[in-house]
């Protein structure tokens, strides 16, 4: 496993995985649960290293029914998914949460919102700059990602992106 990037702590059999254990991929997503035979096998939970988590029941290695949670807590429903269609628009924060009171209307998934920089969209991870097609990060405002770009590519060696807070 080691010369793989792998790592596992718990119990081995034949130099197996067998019972309770935390097996971690090269990606850093882990596995903790039950194993059996160099396998996952019970019950057990994969968390990317997103925070998004995959709370399963395994038979020899294949997840035979589970429930996939995303990182901000929202449960995904494989029937009568009913979130961000629309006629259901309100944020995961929302659905989690319950609505505001009348009156503190909520602009963004946080709350509260945070200060966007005129001509921008929060995208969730950073502002998007329509203009320049960049996504920034939000503290700093460094390059994120390109429009288009998945969120797997960081450009931590590129300049900072200057984005001016307008609030006129």
């Amino acid at each position: 496993m080691e010369e793989l990037g792998s790592r596992y702590k718990g119990g081995l059999k034949n130099g197996r995985m067998e019972g309770h254990g935390e097996y971690t991929f090269p990606t850093e997503s882990t596995y903790v649960g039950e194993t059996m035979d160099g396998m996952f096998h019970g019950r057990g939970v994969l968390t990317f290293p997103n925070g998004t988590r995959y709370e399963a029941t395994w038979d020899k290695g294949l997840a035979k029914q589970g429930t996939f949670i995303f990182a901000d807590g929202l449960v995904f429903q494989d029937r009568d998914w009913d979130y961000c269609d629309g006629y259901d628009r309100r944020f995961s924060s929302e659905r989690r949460n319950g609505l505001r009171p009348a009156g503190e209307s909520q602009l963004t998934d946080t709350h509260p919102a945070r200060l966007v920089p005129a001509g921008c969209y929060d995208c969730g991870d950073g502002f998007y700059d329509p203009v320049s097609r960049v996504v920034s990060t939000y503290a700093e405002g460094r390059f994120l990602r390109s429009a288009g770009e998945t969120t797997d590519t960081v450009h931590a060696d590129l300049p900072t992106v200057d984005l001016r807070f307008n609030n006129t």
